[in-house]
């Protein structure tokens, strides 16, 4: 495990910095919390909004990547996009904006991102492959959250990162709020790294990434929100890579990739876990994975594509209905 000069926290932290300083024209609640931590309120309390989502996922990023709003036509359903992209694919998406760590205690679950994680190596054997350890006396994590983090979590996430709790800066975003949604589709790239890793592709051979993906309308029920923000990922959402590794390699894992290699995919995620009796494990786990991946390969020249986007789902996934 080494060190590197590029810290996550020292740069995730930058972005933080500018929703507390115009927490008013982003929409944001800056909040004390437990044992004098910082929360910024990106949809509970507060309003938050796209401009918003698009901070809070760059700071998920670590500082490392970039976000813009797009647009796209889905045969009839123009849906808003954000375009994401990062020249260090690796450190920004697997040591940061992966949500790879469980804050769990007593009274308080979230699922844990952004680069406090770099700094608490979690999960250890994943920081072990990147070979990336992240040096800082400020940590920054990014709870998908309905509710402020508790004292006894704040002081989990202070130990683990080796920090003191005054130092802990934390953002929340409800998944049925806009900036929820918007961060969350900001994870194109990360959710198509991910799954080529799950399959075997080694994290070294990626060098630049770029995602497109649209962005899921909010509703009012979380559990359904989660489901279109999936959605968004798994039917709409391409993931594009330079890479530098052999042709056959890059076909092999293609070929495993795409959300349609999965035995559950054809229907939005909430039906699907409906039909799981909304339990997880039940999901088939290669459903997770971005719907198109294009690929270039610096060494050889050659561009590979696998995947496909579905349209007619994202339609049923937002309950879309055209007005004549």
């Amino acid at each position: 495990m080494v060190g590197s000069s590029l810290s996550v926290n020292k740069l995730g932290l930058k972005v933080a910095q500018k929703l507390i300083e115009y927490h008013k024209e982003y929409n944001v609640k800056v909040v004390s919390g437990p044992l004098g931590s910082t929360i910024i309120d990106a949809g509970i309390e507060a309003k938050g909004g796209i401009d918003a989502g698009i901070l809070v996922a760059e700071a998920t990023m670590g500082g490392l990547g970039r976000i813009k709003v797009g647009f796209r036509d889905y045969d009839g359903l123009a849906l808003p996009t954000v375009i994401v992209y990062t020249d260090h694919p690796v450190i920004a998406c697997m040591a940061s904006q992966y949500a790879g760590w469980r804050i769990k205690t007593k009274d308080y679950f979230a699922m844990g991102s952004g680069p406090a994680r770099a700094l608490a190596l979690k999960p250890k054997k994943l920081f072990q492959e990147i070979g990336y350890k992240d040096e800082h006396d400020e940590a920054l994590i990014i709870l998908e959250a309905e509710k402020y983090p508790t004292e006894e979590a704040i002081k989990l996430i202070a130990e683990k990162c080796g920090v003191k709790p005054q130092n802990v800066t934390v953002i929340i975003t409800p998944t049925q709020s806009i900036a929820g949604s918007v961060q969350i589709s900001a994870r194109i790239v990360e959710t198509g790294i991910h799954k080529l890793h799950t399959v075997g592709f080694h994290l070294d051979r990626f060098i630049a990434g770029q995602g497109e993906a649209p962005i899921a309308p909010p509703h009012p029920d979380p559990t359904v929100a989660m489901g279109r923000t999936n959605d968004m990922i798994l039917y709409g959402g391409v993931a594009t890579y330079f890479v530098n590794a052999k042709d056959s390699e890059i076909v092999e894992f293609l070929k495993k990739a795409p959300s349609c290699t999965s035995r559950d995919y054809g229907k939005p995620f909430y039906e699907a876990f409906k039909e799981a009796g909304f339990d997880f494990y039940k999901i088939d786990p290669n459903l997770f994975a971005p719907a198109m991946y294009v690929v270039f390969n610096v060494k050889t020249g050659s561009t590979f594509k696998a995947g496909y986007i579905n349209a007619e789902v994202l339609k049923r996934s937002v309950a879309f209905q055209e007005v004549k």
